[in-house]
């Protein structure tokens, strides 16, 4: 595949974590970021602003935003779903907010707490103060691919979305298989169908191994041409709202594939493996990922040489 690159968002530390049942202390959080971002991690998803009764795992989202390490050429993003969420980032000098929008009635109304065009009504203004404060601001389309409650979601209803929230020119536009149903061909047909209506703005995608599907829906956004991937280390998380929804794909296992076949990255596969065990170990258990168990080619099979 020659010279691509892709840019890996990290989303440990705020898809990862919330749907985790350990609650990791702020500290604990803050070292799992530096981790990131000495692996050569440089965007990441670090928290949501969201009731903390709602999200209980987020409930230090101002205390982690306020200590989080300094570095010119990371931008941390925190998580939006209402103008409350975004008063709460834009208090604590947030880098970039991200709105999600969910592409199901039921499902928004499940996760966002409002109708599907409140959301993104939402968005519009936030998008607007954001540009106005100085303060990046990125919107996904979740569960684009299908709905937990509601089944398929039509293309259509996903480039209508599209359509209405590209008026707050967000710096990225993202789209969501927020419980693994989606499949590689869906994934082109989305790409082709969405760089014809919003065809300069950079596209990113989120994926989840539900159904393990995830990976495979990754190489066909490369292929497509997507700038960002959304990635989890050690393959933790999923979404507190949607029923048997595990699994973000693993950093640690994109990262393998994206190597192998030449697209550069920028970040240490070896750290992220690395990370990916302390990560075991502080919630007390082995993480989903495949890679960080079954060990890095070729170097495993030079071990396996030296020990015989």
């Amino acid at each position: 595949m020659g010279s691509k690159q892709v840019s890996i968002i990290e989303v440990g530390p705020r898809d990862g974590l919330q749907s985790e049942p350990e609650l990791l202390s702020t500290a604990t959080k803050l070292d799992f970021i530096q981790r990131a971002v000495d692996a050569g991690v440089r965007r990441m998803e670090v928290t949501s602003f969201v009731h903390p009764k709602r999200v209980p795992q987020m409930a230090d989202a101002e205390a982690v935003v306020c200590g989080l390490p300094k570095h010119d050429d990371v931008t941390y993003i925190g998580l939006v779903l209402n103008k409350r969420g975004f008063d709460r980032a834009l208090a604590v000098q947030m880098d970039e907010i991200g709105m999600a929008v969910i592409a199901s009635e039921t499902y928004n109304q499940r996760n966002n707490g409002a109708a599907m065009q409140d959301s993104i009504n939402a968005w519009l203004e936030m998008s607007a103060e954001a540009r106005r404060e100085g303060m990046r601001a990125n919107v996904m389309v979740s569960s684009a691919f299908g709905c937990p409650f509601e089944g398929e979601v039509p293309l259509s209803r996903v480039l209508d979305i599209v359509s209405q929230v590209m008026e707050g020119d967000p710096v990225e536009l993202g789209f969501a298989d927020s419980i693994g149903v989606g499949v590689p061909a869906q994934v082109t047909e989305m790409i082709g169908a969405v760089r014809e209506i919003a065809p300069k703005v950079p596209l990113r995608f989120h994926f989840h191994n539900t159904r393990n599907t995830g990976l495979a829906n990754a190489q066909a956004a490369v292929e497509a041409g997507v700038d960002s991937l959304d990635a989890s280390i050690g393959g933790i998380g999923g979404c507190p709202f949607a029923p048997a929804a595990t699994g973000n794909i693993p950093t640690d296992d994109l990262l393998y594939m994206l190597s192998r076949q030449g697209v550069e990255t920028g970040v240490s596969l070896d750290k992220i493996v690395e990370t990916s065990h302390w990560l075991g170990e502080q919630l007390g258990r082995g993480t989903p990922a495949m890679l960080p168990k079954a060990g890095i080619f070729p170097q495993v099979a030079e071990q396996y040489e030296k020990a015989s």
